[in-house]
């Protein structure tokens, strides 16, 4: 038996040194989820299309039209339905409040907050995977470029 234990104990120190790289790793290639511009795409003609495409910040931070505001309202309030408790009620209170999707966006921290307590963080990254289809996406920045 004692000649085991330094053993077991080499090996232990030998693991911890061979770190496998994290390149490949899912959370390294996680997508950025982006707050929708504040501005929407007009409906006009190519003129206003043209001038929008200008000051717009970036063609994949064009924000949603607002008439589908219900319909994004209606999910995020479909994620809490099963969530009891003052946390949650006061969240849905604020979805349905809510007046614009960037107010939405930022209500996402306090869904996965809840939902995290109430379940797990598991079943809170499930429940806002979904969510974020609504909002811009953003690459993963490069390992090798500066911060």
């Amino acid at each position: 038996m004692s000649d085991i234990t330094p053993m077991l104990s080499s090996l232990h120190v030998r693991s911890r040194w061979r770190r496998r790289s994290t390149l490949c790793d899912p959370s390294s290639l996680r997508v950025e989820v982006c707050p929708p511009s504040l501005r929407f795409a007009p409906a006009g003609g190519a003129w206003q299309r043209a001038i929008a495409w200008l000051l717009a910040p970036a063609p994949h931070a064009a924000a949603t039209a607002p008439n589908r505001l219900p319909e994004v309202r209606c999910e995020f309030l479909a994620t809490l339905a099963d969530i009891d408790g003052p946390d949650a009620d006061t969240l849905r209170r604020r979805i349905q409040d809510a007046r614009t999707l960037r107010e939405l966006w930022h209500a996402r921290a306090e869904i996965y907050r809840v939902v995290g307590v109430a379940f797990s963080q598991f079943q809170a990254e499930e429940r806002l995977g979904p969510l974020n289809r609504h909002f811009p996406t953003r690459g993963p920045r490069s390992q090798f470029a500066p911060l």
